[in-house]
């Protein structure tokens, strides 16, 4: 394939979902000097109800209806080489695997005490809790309860082990997101791990136009489902599945202490909101929360790169992201000493 294609000398390939099933093509290409521009799969899909092939889906019509999009869709995506945001996602996928290992694993002990100890063991339960039960139970009698003792043993020891992963894990992102100049661990309910995920998924978040925009790519803006003169909205399921699942932590621990994140979920409900539909507006409203911040690490990223000669722009005190910017001219990058150059003296004939 690669060989076909460098019969043309000015040529640009199209894939589509290279941030899924598309990624290894992709970077094979990139690592092989070539130009890659990532098609979104409904671009694509578009194209194809669109074109005259009745929208059948065959590979040929696939080919085509990536081709054309990647030919007359502006401002597609450039795919580059798999960098530190690639790596900071990898970990904080390990880092999901361990939570989950870790809750099948609690989940199994629970079973064990329930039928070693009479009224089994609590819902949240440490690995010195559960080593302590089992200490403390009575003596295992019988084959089957010997069974039982011997295993409930074996998955403390398990748990153990997953608990010094966990940490090690968190420890690991925690340095990767502040080598990243991110700043999202200051927002109350985000953790290194939602962090990292948030890096992780998102890359760039310049490739967002407005917050309206990030909040329906994560699925925390609602469908609008009025009906003559009744005006409502429904639940999105649509969206990053997991970047909602970060905000939806993030609401419900800033809904457990006093945080702005309550106060604004209380104003919702005197509203009139049901409960389900004040914490998803909270999830919206706390969208917008982490977008600004992510443009803020942004910017600041790039005026410490270009220093204080860079192009004016806001600074991490101004407002340019609230509804009424009031930054002064003080609050901007200034550009650096100006270099004087002498004019030439035009001459002049009689």
């Amino acid at each position: 394939m690669l060989a076909a294609g460098r019969q043309f000398p000015d040529r640009v390939w199209a894939v589509e979902g290279c941030n899924g099933i598309g990624r290894h093509i992709a970077q094979r290409l990139v690592a092989d000097g070539e130009g890659v521009l990532d098609v979104p799969a409904k671009l694509s899909a578009r194209v194809r109800v669109f074109d005259t092939g009745q929208g059948r889906k065959t590979d040929p019509v696939d080919a085509h209806s990536v081709a054309v999009a990647g030919l007359r869709r502006p401002n597609l995506r450039p795919v580059v080489a798999d960098d530190a945001t690639v790596a900071i996602r990898l970990l904080v996928d390990r880092r999901d695997e361990l939570g989950r290992t870790r809750t099948e694993t609690v989940s199994r002990i629970h079973h064990l005490l329930l039928e070693l100890i009479p009224g089994g063991a609590k819902k949240f339960l440490t690995r010195g809790q559960a080593s302590y039960l089992l200490r403390t139970a009575p003596a295992p009698v019988g084959v089957a309860a010997q069974t039982r003792h011997q295993l409930a043993r074996e998955l403390i020891d398990d748990l153990t082990v997953i608990d010094a992963e966990i940490q090690a894990a968190d420890k690991h992102l925690r340095q990767l997101v502040t080598a990243a100049g991110s700043s999202l661990t200051e927002l109350h309910g985000i953790g290194p791990s939602g962090s990292a995920r948030l890096i992780g998924d998102i890359g760039s978040i310049d490739r967002f136009r407005s917050a309206a925009h990030f909040a329906s790519w994560n699925g925390t803006a609602p469908i609008e489902a009025s009906s003559g003169d009744q005006q409502r909205h429904r639940l999105s399921r649509a969206g990053n599945r997991r970047i909602n699942r970060v905000l939806h932590i993030m609401a419900v621990v800033q809904l457990r202490r006093d945080t702005p994140g309550r106060a604004y979920y209380r104003r919702r409900l005197a509203e009139g909101k049901t409960t389900m539909e004040a914490l998803r507006a909270l999830k919206r409203h706390l969208s917008d929360v982490v977008y600004k911040r992510m443009v803020q690490d942004a910017k600041r990223a790039r005026t410490d790169a270009t220093g204080p000669g860079g192009h004016s722009g806001a600074t991490l005190q101004s407002s340019a992201d609230d509804p009424i910017p009031t930054a002064a001219s003080s609050d901007k990058s200034q550009p650096g000493p100006a270099t004087v150059t002498r004019r030439t003296n035009l001459v002049t004939t009689p």
